[in-house]
């Protein structure tokens, strides 16, 4: 993979930091995500853990744990925080997956949105997508949002029961590469996981 491969997503709740966990297991990665924002039911990097099995090479703490879920900006603000930027740059070790929090218009500080910070970071991005209604046009901002910005998007995969008529025209309006479909998945367990993204992935698309 490349140095750093950032998983964004759509909208918050819709399976990014799954995928993220498939991803970084399957790659035997390290994981990181800069920014928790709601903690009641663990963090991210916990259900990671949980979830990537045994080729997880790592993952790394937060810069910020943020206790109300929300956007982080106003978490911050409620919390008492400031959010320094210079903490979430890209750390320097390669082989790392970093998951963002909600998508990619969610406001980091009141002038910074992620879409920015990815930017600065440089690295490609894999946009996670529902295959549910409204997908296509939450999907064709997310690419315009990033490609304005001038952010190297790697592809989109999709989360969710298959809709090939609207994961194509997503793919060919957005003018972006269709790395796969993750279905849901029930139970949720890391075995069920990684076969399914096998299944479904190829690992060469993220080289």
């Amino acid at each position: 993979m490349t140095r750093a491969i950032i998983v964004t997503g759509t909208d918050t709740d819709i399976g990014k930091t799954v995928f993220a966990a498939a991803l970084a297991g399957a790659l035997g990665a390290t994981y990181w995500k800069p920014i928790q924002a709601g903690f009641d039911d663990g963090t991210d990097r916990e259900r990671v853990v949980a979830l990537a099995g045994a080729g997880l090479r790592a993952t790394l703490p937060e810069a910020y744990c943020l206790k109300t879920p929300c956007s982080p900006h106003r978490a911050a603000e409620i919390d008492g925080l400031a959010i320094d930027l210079d903490r979430l740059m890209l750390p320097p070790i390669n082989d790392l997956v970093v998951e963002g929090a909600g998508g990619v218009l969610v406001p980091i500080v009141r002038e910074t949105l992620f879409a920015d910070l990815f930017a600065t970071w440089g690295a490609p991005v894999v946009l996670v997508a529902r295959t549910a209604l409204g997908t296509i046009n939450h999907s064709l901002l997310s690419i315009e949002a990033l490609r304005s910005r001038g952010v190297p998007i790697l592809g989109i995969a999709f989360i969710g029961e298959a809709q090939e008529d609207s994961e194509a025209t997503i793919c060919r309006i957005g003018r972006v590469r269709r790395l796969g479909r993750l279905p849901r998945i029930d139970p949720l367990e890391p075995a069920a996981l990684a076969a399914a993204f096998a299944a479904n992935f190829d690992l060469a698309d993220f080289a």
